[in-house]
């Protein structure tokens, strides 16, 4: 992705400055988004529900939970801008919808903010990886690192993994405990939503038996969940994405060339709430997603980003180590040839 000198030419804070006006939630707007996601979500439920106990084909129950899904992408961006206090005006609206929106995507309010928020911080920062981002490793950790490490690593970075089963495993099993250096509040939101989950769960089984409450959550979380590793894996890993060492690392930079514009359909980007716009997010945070696209349409410096296409977009599954010497994601094809180095005094194989 590349950006124009034009972009760099205010500074940081002549940029958030400009972004500021479309920084306003709006009470009006965020409600219709919870009346067009949340209620067409429910109802599909009720009408699955009814299909179940009906005993109508398992495929309409399949076809439904592929809807729903995509509305449950949808509630999901929804949380995340109420996790960056975005969607409503006030505070106590964002934390309760975010709550209920929560349980609903298996995913705890306030310890999610609270990982959310390191992610925005250190974005980019070759220094400080770990949290709440995609595993990544430089050519020259790569080629350090220990066999079983270098293993674990191409497992993971395996499409079929990387997009079936590690989404569940977030969302399943890694979202049910607080993350690392979590504090009481974080630790009694994880609590909360376990404790309603498990609630949910016990309620639909005794009446609706469990085998039929899986038959229809299973597809809709996991197809979910895919959709979303997808969109938040494309939106960093891409081969001119930026990257830096601490020291030279820029927060704007990051924002602007380390989140990509994916440039989707109209109807994909209805159904991921504009997050494809990723780059204005990463520079102002707190603009609501229903303000994304106009803010876009309206700040010159913005559109000098090279939007990211679908089909650019697939590529990017072959790129998967950070060369500090070209400056991009490269494949492991293209580093074969390299032979295995010892550990370099600068770089961490953690």
């Amino acid at each position: 992705m590349s950006t124009s000198s034009e972009s760099f030419a205010s500074s940081r804070k002549d940029l958030i400055q400009a972004l500021s006006y479309y920084a306003q939630p709006d009470c009006r707007k965020a409600l219709i988004q919870v009346t067009n996601t949340f209620i067409p979500y429910i109802s599909l439920w009720a009408v699955m529900i009814y299909m179940v106990v009906q005993g109508a084909s398992v495929w309409i129950t399949l076809l439904l939970s592929v809807i729903a899904a995509a509305f449950l992408v949808r509630l999901f961006i929804l949380f995340h801008d109420c996790c960056h206090g975005a969607f409503f005006p006030w505070r106590t609206g964002n934390r309760l919808f975010g709550y209920v929106a929560g349980i609903l995507t298996f995913t705890a309010f306030e310890d999610w903010q609270r990982s959310h928020v390191i992610h925005h911080a250190n974005s980019g920062d070759l220094d400080n990886r770990g949290e709440g981002d995609v595993w990544t490793l430089t050519v020259a950790e790569y080629l350090a690192a220990s066999r079983p490490k270098r293993f674990a690593y191409r497992v993971f970075r395996n499409p079929l993994i990387l997009f079936s089963i590690t989404p569940l495993i977030l969302f399943l099993i890694v979202h049910r405990f607080p993350s690392p250096g979590a504090k009481k509040r974080e630790h009694f939101s994880v609590m909360f939503t376990n404790v309603a989950i498990a609630a949910l769960v016990l309620v639909m089984s005794l009446t609706l038996g469990f085998y039929n409450y899986l038959l229809i959550q299973f597809p809709i979380i996991l197809i979910a969940a895919s959709v979303g590793m997808w969109m938040f894996y494309v939106q960093h890993q891409y081969e001119d994405v930026y990257w830096a060492r601490n020291d030279s690392w820029d927060l704007t930079r990051s924002g602007l060339e380390g989140s990509s514009y994916y440039k989707l359909p109209v109807v994909m980007q209805w159904i991921v709430g504009n997050i494809g716009l990723h780059h204005i997010h990463h520079v102002r945070a707190n603009i609501p997603n229903y303000n994304l696209q106009r803010c876009y349409n309206e700040v010159p410096a913005l559109q000098a980003v090279t939007p990211l296409t679908l089909r650019k977009s697939v590529q990017s599954l072959w790129l998967n180590l950070w060369d500090e010497e070209k400056q991009k994601l490269v494949s492991f094809n293209s580093i074969k040839k390299l032979p295995r180095r010892k550990r370099h005094p600068g770089y961490s194989t953690d």
